[in-house]
């Protein structure tokens, strides 16, 4: 298992060839595969230029695995659901990629990465690869590279990818600007924990699941899985293709496993057949390539002396009222572009 997670900055170190190491994720070498996704995760400029040489090599054999988002709140059961629904797809003949985002402390930057504990039996099945990763503050939990890693994984011969996010009420449209479906995991309390729920995440999934549907809490798990239901039907369907549906689940006993994997094969197809699965990835592609550009920025702007020397002034400025944001940004992108200042 430890082979798995090469977080030590030397793991980047033995990755000075591309080539090589892009031969080897190809032929499945679990380790190349972790030492590719810390390449992609360092911040290093020369493991950045190396990663992206890795994966330009790699790209032609990407993009022929299922992507699947998985969200929601603490204490919901999600990896517990991840490892019943990962041996499941294994004990089908698939090989399953899990890329756990894991919480990274606000106030040291420290992450749990306890994925692998909680997955105990998924870590140990050789069709299986589990990844954890500090979320590192971004935006609906997800780590900065993860996509990046999701191709790695797919290179690799995986052939379902799972994104397993934090899922503390951030905003979750990071995780469906890369996935093919997006599944909603919550728990049987139906009434108040519906209100409870952001509609724009629920306007996000194409799958919810009611998780915990056993013992004494199967009735309301179907109280639950009703009004979610009817919760749905209230809200326009990403797809014009694809109705999002309800079922019920229980991780802790293996139940209702098969029916969301049929569903996903369904949404799959649905998507497939009418060529929305193409464009959708497509979209993401590009917007990909905009988040990367408004990051570059950001890092541009962090690096630049003149910059760090004019930004605390400009922020004095915007919060007296003195300036309009728009015109501090402008100067700001103005040392970066090297136009003058309006």
């Amino acid at each position: 298992m430890a082979k798995d997670r090469e977080k030590e900055p030397g793991a980047a170190r033995g990755a000075s060839d591309p080539a090589e190491l892009a031969k080897r994720i190809r032929a499945g070498d679990r380790a190349a595969l972790a030492r590719g996704i810390t390449l992609v995760e360092s911040s290093r400029a020369d493991h950045q230029e190396q990663a992206q040489a890795l994966l330009t090599l790699l790209l032609p054999d990407t993009g022929r695995a299922v992507r699947l988002g998985l969200s929601g709140a603490p204490g919901v059961g999600k990896s517990t659901f991840t490892e019943a629904f990962g041996t499941f797809l294994t004990g089908c003949g698939h090989k399953v990629a899990v890329l756990a985002i894991d919480p990274s402390s606000a106030r040291s930057g420290g992450s749990i990465l306890g994925d692998k504990t909680r997955m105990e039996l998924l870590a140990r099945d050789p069709n299986a690869f589990i990844r954890p990763s500090p979320a590192g503050g971004t935006l609906g939990g997800v780590a900065r590279r993860t996509r990046e890693a999701m191709l790695l994984t797919e290179a690799a011969g995986f052939d379902v990818v799972l994104i397993e996010t934090v899922g503390v009420g951030q905003s979750e449209t990071a995780v469906a600007d890369m996935v093919d479906m997006f599944l909603l995991l919550l728990s049987p309390g139906g009434g108040d924990e519906l209100q409870g729920i952001k509609r724009g995440i629920m306007e996000l999934a194409d799958l919810v699941v009611v998780n915990k549907a056993d013992g004494e809490l199967v009735p309301a798990a179907k109280r639950a899985a009703m009004e979610y239901k009817a919760a749905l039907h209230l809200m326009r369907p990403k797809s014009a293709h694809w109705q999002p549906d309800v079922l019920l689940a229980s991780a802790l006993k293996g139940v209702g496993i098969a029916e969301i994997w049929a569903a996903v094969e369904a949404h799959g197809k649905a998507l497939a057949q009418a060529g929305e699965l193409e464009r959708n990835r497509a979209q993401q592609a590009q917007a990909w390539m905009w988040t990367e550009i408004r990051e570059g920025l950001s890092a541009s702007l962090k690096t630049n002396k003149e910059a760090a020397r004019l930004i605390p002034s400009l922020e004095a400025e915007v919060k007296a009222g003195s300036m309009t944001p728009t015109v501090a940004a402008r100067r700001l992108l103005g040392l970066v572009f090297g136009r003058p200042n309006p």
